[in-house]
């Protein structure tokens, strides 16, 4: 009779903090399957959404660093898949695993309005980034 073992993996928190202006790749987290004995003969894949050149992984250990800034206002979360495969066959030891990174902002202030309902006119062609004002009067 044939058992069947389930393969689990050991996830780490996942974050990168906002706009990380430091040179070296910023270590997000840590990939760990728990059929990795620690003897090198597993090879941790990662892809998805920026594998290879936002995220990138030590496929002995699993670490996974960021190499680039991020900024939660242009994306707030990534979705990457792991795998882990022999490092002889490169055949894999188990179903692929999905996870996102949160991307954490640490300057992110929720907006705050005075008023709920604001008037004001704007110029028709106006550039990207113009300042509007708004006369009192009209609240």
């Amino acid at each position: 009779m044939l058992q069947r073992s389930k393969r689990g993996w050991v996830w780490n928190q996942f974050f990168v903090i906002d706009e990380y202006n430091g040179h070296n790749p910023v270590l997000v987290g840590r990939l760990h399957s728990d059929i990795d004995a620690g003897d090198g003969n597993i090879k941790y894949i990662l892809s998805g959404e920026g594998a290879g050149t936002i995220f990138v992984i030590d496929d002995k250990s699993g670490n996974i660093h960021a190499t680039k800034t991020l900024d939660r206002e242009e994306r707030a979360q990534y979705t990457l898949m792991a795998q882990a495969v022999d490092r002889d066959t490169n055949k894999p030891l188990g179903p692929p695993s999905e996870f996102i990174d949160k991307d954490q902002d640490i300057n992110d202030n929720p907006p705050e309005f005075l008023h709920e309902i604001y008037h004001t006119n704007v110029p028709e062609r106006s550039n990207v980034g113009r300042n509007i004002s708004y006369p009192s009067d009209s609240l």
